[in-house]
């Protein structure tokens, strides 16, 4: 094993190879190492990341320039929590209607499926169908105030997946993988392009606080890439993120100085040329909470805001007030640099109609709708919806038969999602299932596919996305997906 010498005798760390090549030979070694590197655009960090990461950069968060331009600068992330059912939102089958109360016919799934929903009958939507904007697409009336923005939305009617049960499904539409301890697409975002405001977190989470989505916070995790780009957690209230407040009887001055100080004493562990080690990211961290202590309460104070604007997201209204208040959160969030904001909504059954489907869905639209309509609103009527892309999914849809007598239960074999905003070609769907909703037969998109087209409308290439772990250059589409194209504008 090599050794180099430290400065206080000899060093028994093991030396790597770009370390031993600096030494060796009066450097010529590295410089030509970093020249090859140079000319393939792959000259990064000691841990080689992506292409775009700029190794003279001390700052993780610093923003980075894209693969290529960019349509969509940040991405708000409305994730329904427990699977809405898409024959009930925004899928009509006039065969489940005609078909209700009749077994699955014979010519849907392979036998195991159908001996095994033998005995539940098909269940018809709980409420019509109708067409809505000048593009006539079909929503249904769970949610009019979302249905009056139909021409802005790209729906998704082929989606599947690849897991029955919640917290995996939650992973692979958060994190490419039905396996925990995957990075998160909020924080592939942010290691691809930095924050736009580095008094704020890149990626932001804000959880329903009637209860945290199935599987829990490695959904909005870093797995394996640095704690820097792991989800922040912001709440309402007086303390957004939890011990951000300066303790009391401390000064701004001395929170400062301390932070200061142990920086100073950070630093003095990095070794030479390991500028961008994890613990360059952890000083960082620390110089990115001092400075959130002074911007992060602005963020939440709504004080300012008009009467229009509370109204427009059900501020006064008991049943969208929470709800609405965190999608304001979000556009006052976006509006400041923030690059990728994530929202919850439901607790931790949510949308999970296994019975009383109706009454389920009645209460968690009525508290999305409106909300959910006010943003999109409110983007477009301050010009941030062309360069915000706007994304409401779910982890999976619902069974076209009844689960008892009026509930049903999960399926990942075909649902839906919609994009709107940021780069997308608004008033058209794509895709389809069969005729009862059951599998996506027509233009299948995969959660690998969705995740491509989201860096796509961001700039980034999820191909050249990477990151070295264990010996593998690792992307948050593993080795799949392609990009929707008919979704681009």
């Amino acid at each position: 094993m090599n050794h180099c010498p430290g400065p206080h005798g000899p060093d028994t760390r093991p030396v790597s190879r770009r370390a031993f090549l600096r030494s060796a030979g009066g450097g010529f070694g590295m410089t030509a190492l970093a020249a090859m590197l140079s000319r393939d655009s792959l000259l990064a960090a000691e841990n080689p990341q992506s292409a775009i990461h700029n190794p003279q950069s001390p700052n993780p968060l610093a923003p980075r320039q894209p693969h290529f331009a960019a349509k969509a600068q940040r991405v708000i992330f409305l994730f329904m929590s427990g699977g809405p059912s898409h024959v009930d939102l925004f899928d009509p089958k006039p065969d489940l209607v005609r078909l209700a109360g009749q077994p699955i016919p014979e010519s849907f799934g392979t036998f195991k499926t159908r001996r095994a929903v033998a005995k539940n009958k098909l269940l018809p939507p709980c409420r019509p169908f109708q067409a809505r904007g000048q593009c006539g697409m079909e929503i249904s009336d769970f949610l009019p105030n979302i249905a009056e923005h139909a021409d802005d939305l790209c729906l998704l009617r082929g989606c599947y997946g690849d897991s029955v049960t919640h917290p995996e499904s939650v992973y692979l539409m958060n994190n490419g993988s039905i396996l925990m301890g995957k990075p998160s697409l909020g924080t592939w975002s942010a290691y691809g392009l930095g924050t736009e405001n580095q008094n704020m977190p890149a990626f932001v989470v804000m959880p329903d606080p009637a209860g945290w989505v199935k599987g829990g916070a490695p959904a909005w995790s870093n797995g394996f890439l640095p704690a820097t780009y792991q989800g922040t957690i912001l709440r309402g209230g007086e303390s957004p993120i939890l011990n951000l407040n300066t303790p009391k009887g401390v000064s701004a001055q001395q929170q400062l100085a301390t932070v200061e100080l142990i920086n100073q004493l950070n630093r003095g562990s990095l070794p030479a040329g390991e500028e961008n080690s994890e613990l360059t990211a952890r000083i960082a961290a620390y110089e990115l909470a001092f400075r959130m202590q002074s911007h992060a309460p602005e963020v939440v104070d709504i004080s300012k805001e008009t009467a229009a604007t509370r109204k427009l997201y059900g501020l006064d209204e008991k049943v969208t007030a929470e709800f609405g208040l965190r999608c304001l959160f979000a556009r006052r969030m976006v509006e400041r640099g923030v690059r990728f904001v994530q929202l919850y909504c439901g607790d931790t059954n949510g949308w999970d109609g296994h019975s009383t489907l109706d009454k389920n869905h009645t209460k968690l639209c009525a508290q999305s709708d409106l909300p959910v309509a006010g943003l999109l609103k409110d983007l477009k009527s301050r010009g941030l919806l062309d360069s915000t892309l706007i994304v409401w999914a779910g982890e999976f849809g619902r069974m076209p038969m009844s689960e008892g007598s009026n509930g049903r239960d999960h399926n990942p074999h075909g649902f839906s999602m919609w994009f709107a905003g940021g780069g997308v070609r608004g008033g058209q769907v794509i895709g389809a299932t069969d005729a009862v909703g059951l599998r996506a037969v027509e233009e299948r998109t995969h959660a690998h596919d969705i995740h491509a087209t989201i860096l796509h409308l961001l700039g980034l290439d999820h191909t050249r996305l990477t990151y070295r772990h264990n010996g593998r250059a690792e992307r948050l589409t593993d080795v799949a997906g392609n990009v929707i194209a008919k979704a681009l504008a």
